[in-house]
Formats: structure tokens, C-alpha cells, sequence
């Protein structure tokens, strides 16, 4: 009969903090409208690589992702770093040195990230006085094209990028 596991067990989900501006403007009596949001993560907590010495245990194409360098070399598929003497970076973790991660006080982190999404967009398209009506709505989400990860090597979650720029566009009938 198999027990508890011992040790200690640590969320992956914990950020220390987050928050979403949204602003929506639309003349009164009038249906268009615009609206503008603003994301900020401050990083969630990265489960699979504590540090610089397991980052080069990581696969090429998982050194690649997360922009692996070695005192400024960077990994490629072709030549992923397997032993790092140097200064140990990437573009998108806030990967500890060897021997620097602390996984209670300050554990490896997916870096911070700013998102900017923008919508356009109607509550009626063809300005009926009454009974339906259509609406459209267009959106660009990650307006700037960030490259970042939402999450990274997660225990539950897996790994996630934020998607590139995209563009939405909704359709709607109002009865």
C-alpha cells in the first residue's frame, strides 16, 4: 500500500501579480465603439528548469524556444549548449545561475510581459430603431507582437506561448 509522496510540493500557478486595464470609448447615442486593453503578468513559476545547469539538459528545440545563451551564444538546433561555464540568459525565463535558485523565495519565472489588444466595432450596423440588429466587432490581439511565454515546462499546464498578433473579426444578430 503506497503512502503520501514526502517532500515538498510546490504550485506552478503562482504569480506575484497581474492586472488588466480595460478602456472602452463610444459617443453616447451612437454605436460605434472602440476599446483598448492592457495585460500585465508579472510571470508565472517555471517547474521544469530551476536553473542555468538544467536549462542545458533541455533539447535543442527547447533551448531555441526559450532563447538559451551561454555568455551570449545562443543555442540552436544545430548546436544546443550542454555545459555552461559562462553567464547562463534567456530571452524569455529569469533563469537563475547555477546554484543561485531559491525554488521557495525566488524560483525561475516565465519573464514579465505587457499585452495590448484593440477592438472596433459597431452595436448596430445597420442603425435600426427598433426590433434586430447586426453587430460587428474587429479586434487585434497582442497588438505588438510580443514574443513571450504564458507558461513554460509546467506540471499541469504544459507549455504555452502567447499567440502572435492576431486578428478577430465577430459577426453578431441581436433578436
Amino acid at each position: 500500500m503506497g503512502g503520501f509522496p514526502s517532500g515538498v510540493f510546490r504550485i506552478d500557478h503562482d504569480q506575484a501579480y497581474q492586472q488588466t486595464l480595460a478602456v472602452r470609448y463610444q459617443r453616447p447615442r451612437n454605436a460605434e465603439w472602440v476599446d483598448f486593453t492592457w495585460r500585465y503578468d508579472s510571470g508565472l513559476v517555471v517547474s521544469g528548469v530551476p536553473d542555468v545547469e538544467a536549462a542545458t539538459t533541455l533539447t535543442a528545440a527547447q533551448q531555441v524556444a526559450i532563447g538559451f545563451a551561454c555568455s551570449g551564444v545562443f543555442a540552436t538546433y544545430e548546436s544546443p549548449i550542454r555545459a555552461c561555464e559562462g553567464i547562463g540568459t534567456s530571452k524569455l525565463l529569469t533563469l537563475p545561475q547555477t546554484g543561485q535558485e531559491n525554488d521557495d523565495h525566488h524560483p525561475d519565472r516565465v519573464k514579465a510581459r505587457h499585452l495590448l489588444n484593440l477592438g472596433l466595432g459597431t452595436d448596430n450596423l445597420f442603425h435600426q430603431e427598433q426590433g434586430p440588429r447586426v453587430t460587428v466587432r474587429f479586434s487585434i490581439i497582442n497588438l505588438t507582437n510580443k514574443v513571450t511565454l504564458y507558461n513554460f515546462l509546467s506540471t499541469f499546464g504544459g507549455t504555452h506561448f502567447v499567440p502572435p498578433r492576431t486578428y478577430q473579426v465577430s459577426l453578431g444578430y441581436v433578436f
